[in-house]
């Protein structure tokens, strides 16, 4: 983040907020908007949002499956292959 073009004080997005849509909309980066010296939003591209939206959706599978292994609820992987096979091929008799 480059702070002196991406951290912008609340008085710029409340005057040059077609800009400032335009500016984060081309070049897809990201700009903090400050009140009284103090970070309080973020506004960002909403493609870059959908990505940020995707990659924390798999961190939190990836933090579910952690705590799952260290919980001891695992399955083998023939097994969870089977499963994964029946329920496609029960899926696919009801479409």
């Amino acid at each position: 983040m480059d702070l002196k073009q991406d951290v912008k004080p609340i008085t710029y997005l409340k005057n040059r907020t077609a800009d400032l849509v335009r500016e984060v909309s081309e070049e897809g980066r990201t700009v903090m908007i400050t009140q009284n010296g103090k970070a309080k939003v973020v506004v960002m591209d909403v493609e870059l949002y959908d990505r940020w939206q995707a990659a924390m959706a798999l961190l939190k599978i990836l933090a579910h499956a952690e705590h799952d292994v260290a919980a001891g609820r695992t399955v083998a992987q023939e097994s969870a292959f089977a499963r994964a096979a029946a329920a496609i091929k029960s899926a696919t008799r009801g479409a």
